[in-house]
């Protein structure tokens, strides 16, 4: 069974008129996923708020106490892209909370894998900072709270956004016990993401870039993320895995834009979902990050979901 962690909340995030980050992104996905009766083949959940106890296994008591003020005093801009709405705090914890919510039923045996259709996104938010549209990191909580509630050993973040998530990779650049794999456009937002960046001290060659040029062949980029899931990964063993599932890779998206075609999502489910099942009894929980082409995004969700969900046809 494939849980989606969905909630209307996530609507009244505000990031402003033309603001490519915006609730048109998830609203038009649901739409679509209804149109068909496709919500038919998956379990639809309430996500629950994060704690800022939560939050704080990766971020700070005074980030997110500065969020929260912001949210409080009527909004305001962490950067010149990133927006926090008056409701944005709350719908920040919800949006980290979904994550945790699909954690829980996946450990009671209840789902193998789920999909959380959330925003603000997360993977560029560091532990001291918001950026790139993202106030808390919400795959990084996620992969401290399964160490936390549920002692996994070995946590493996795979992200396939088009931007580098530099948030993700600061929070466990020193940590052995966390594996970050990341494919990106680069160079590119937010500028890092370098194939010599590998991690540091005991984390060292536990943290992996596969950066790409913007003409990449997607037969290749599949190639090359195989590679890693053969290689690294499968020494690596995790116990659970989490994707930062961004479809800005997407050829046709305004603002990112490999060469990627809606049925890549499909495939690159695949490779992951056969990684889930041969290490870690198939669980796995998937993250919206990127995605801003308004029509093909649901089509690139769809296509993610029905590889969860073992669909042969994409």
């Amino acid at each position: 069974m494939t849980l989606l962690i969905y909630d209307n909340i996530y609507l009244d995030h505000d990031t402003g008129i033309g603001h490519p980050e915006n609730a048109r992104r998830i609203e038009n996905t649901i739409k679509y996923l209804e149109s068909d009766n496709f919500l038919a083949h998956v379990t639809i959940e309430k996500p629950r708020a994060a704690s800022p106890e939560e939050i704080g296994l990766i971020h700070p008591k005074t980030y997110i106490r500065t969020i929260q003020q912001i949210a409080n005093s009527g909004g305001g801009w962490l950067d010149g892209d990133t927006a926090v709405s008056g409701p944005s705090y709350n719908i920040a914890l919800y949006s980290a909370g979904a994550a945790l919510t699909a954690i829980d039923l996946i450990m009671k045996g209840e789902a193998k894998n789920a999909f959380c259709l959330v925003r603000p996104p997360g993977h560029h938010a560091t532990p001291d900072r918001g950026m790139g549209f993202c106030l808390f990191n919400n795959v990084a909580i996620a992969a401290r709270y399964l160490q936390k509630n549920y002692q996994q050993k070995r946590i493996l973040i795979i992200d396939w956004d088009v931007h580098h998530g530099n948030g993700t990779q600061d929070a466990f650049y020193d940590d052995p016990t966390v594996m970050y794999f990341s494919m990106h456009r680069y160079p590119f937002y937010p500028g890092t993401g370098a194939e010599d960046e590998t991690g540091e001290g005991k984390g060292k060659g536990f943290n992996i870039n596969i950066p790409l040029s913007m003409d990449t062949n997607p037969q290749k980029y599949i190639e090359l993320f195989s590679g890693v899931i053969e290689g690294s990964v499968n020494r690596f063993a995790p116990e659970f895995i989490i994707l930062s599932s961004g479809f800005d890779a997407y050829k046709k998206d305004p603002i990112g834009g490999l060469n990627l075609e809606i049925e890549h999502f499909y495939t690159l489910t695949e490779i992951v979902v056969e990684a889930a099942e041969k290490h870690c009894g198939g669980k796995l929980l998937s993250c919206l990050e990127g995605g801003y082409h308004l029509s093909g995004l649901p089509l690139c969700i769809k296509a993610h979901l029905k590889g969860l969900l073992k669909i042969k046809s994409c």
